[in-house]
């Protein structure tokens, strides 16, 4: 069953998807979830932009890995092998970014290892709810914990064995400019 997540720098979450299967695609979960929609309506990531450096404005954004469709609010790393100083930068920086994620789902898995099936198998009707308190109490933990120790770093490595890395060739147009202006930005032009 797939958990599909956006977290915060705290290692939050602060949306999640489950009750997928693990077969689905990391896309089409997103094109059915509550974000996906409140995100195209522009009711979500509708704060403050960021002027660029040619004038122009970025609204907030999510990243995510090439499984993901490139968005105006979703930016996803290219995927060219000869990238220019500015889109080896923003992936340089992307990559850093994206860290995040997998340090949070490391943690939460090493906290709440009988959903990995270790103690149990709960019914599958049942088990993304189960997965969704679990997340809930991950970020209370958190909040609770807050400032009191540092976490070790996940690295790509943490992945589950069987994990395999999509890639979508979905590209908005309006995704592809935004990335290109945030690519130049970071280097300065």
């Amino acid at each position: 069953m797939v958990l599909q997540a956006v977290t915060d720098v705290d290692t939050r979450f602060t949306d999640i998807v489950t009750g997928w299967p693990g077969s689905m695609k990391e896309s089409s979960i997103l094109h059915s979830s509550g974000l996906f929609k409140l995100c195209e309506k522009g009711e979500r990531l509708n704060g403050s932009k960021l002027k660029v450096s040619d004038g122009s404005e970025i609204g907030e954004y999510l990243i995510g890995d090439a499984g993901y469709p490139l968005l105006p609010w979703l930016l996803t790393p290219y995927e060219e092998k000869d990238l220019t100083e500015s889109n080896a930068e923003f992936n340089r920086r992307h990559f850093a970014a994206r860290t995040v994620a997998p340090r949070t789902l490391k943690k939460f898995k090493d906290t709440w290892k009988f959903l990995q099936g270790e103690m149990w198998r709960p019914d599958k009707h049942k088990l993304p709810r189960i997965i969704h308190v679990c997340c809930l109490l991950h970020n209370i933990t958190i909040d609770l914990q807050e400032g009191t120790v540092d976490e070790p770093r996940a690295s790509s490595s943490d992945h589950d064995a069987n994990y395999r890395q999509q890639v979508c060739q979905l590209a908005d147009e309006n995704g592809v400019r935004a990335r290109d202006k945030l690519s130049e930005h970071l280097i300065g032009r």
